[in-house]
């Protein structure tokens, strides 16, 4: 099935144009251009990612993002913005966004990494099975994670960073490796952005004892067996 993206940008141009680029890259593509819009095109199954401005006429991207959060909508989201500070990109991400790009920006690099975050949502090779700390479980086959036999419900980008955790548990994973195998492209530095994520992977899965996410300082992350 076609991957379904959202493209949300009262610019009429920029909607435009992002979303000829992406259905020249082989996806369907919807757009909207208000936050309201937005909402109303979004549903738990349906689009596969959403492109979204962080300045739109009525709500802004962060309120928009936390709305589908709370409606269940958990398809990846790339936020499109003219700030570059990086209390936005922290803040946009760790509210449960994937990606960050700053306008002006490249087409190419936008399809690539929708692209990206989409082999992120759902592309995992076939029988991979389950990787299990304790009584921590991921399954991606089913691209469920369970603590303690509850479901816990990750985003796309917090279970990548999850499995990576797991594939290497009871090893120091880097932060350097972090940024490789979750976002494979160079965030320059910037660890705040990593942090968050594993702040928010904590409160979700590691909120009751023992706890198994353990930082090792100046160096990065491990998962152990308590």
């Amino acid at each position: 099935m076609t991957p379904r993206v959202l493209v949300v940008d009262d610019e009429e141009n920029i909607a435009y144009l992002v979303a000829s680029a992406l259905r020249l890259a082989g996806l369907e593509v919807a757009t909207a251009a208000t936050g309201d819009e937005a909402l109303a095109a979004c549903t738990p199954a349906s689009p596969d990612l959403v492109v979204l401005d962080v300045m739109l006429p009525d709500l802004d991207g962060f309120e928009v993002l936390r709305r589908l959060r709370a409606k269940g909508v958990t398809a990846p989201v790339l936020f499109l913005t003219a700030r570059t500070n990086t209390t936005d990109r922290v803040r946009g991400l760790t509210a449960g966004g994937d990606d960050y790009i700053v306008k002006p920006f490249a087409l190419e690099e936008l399809v690539a990494r929708v692209h990206l975050a989409l082999r992120r949502r759902g592309s995992t090779p076939a029988a991979l099975g389950r990787h299990q700390v304790h009584d921590l479980v991921l399954d991606e086959d089913q691209h469920r994670v369970w603590r303690g036999g509850a479901e816990v419900h990750l985003t796309a980008t917090e279970f990548t960073l999850l499995r990576c955790l797991l594939v290497n548990a009871g090893r120091v994973v880097t932060r350097a490796q972090i940024l490789d195998h979750v976002w494979q492209y160079d965030f320059a530095g910037e660890s705040a952005i990593i942090e968050s994520f594993i702040s928010t992977l904590r409160k979700k899965v590691d909120a009751t004892t023992p706890r198994l996410i353990h930082t090792v300082r100046g160096v990065g992350y491990t998962i152990r067996e308590p």
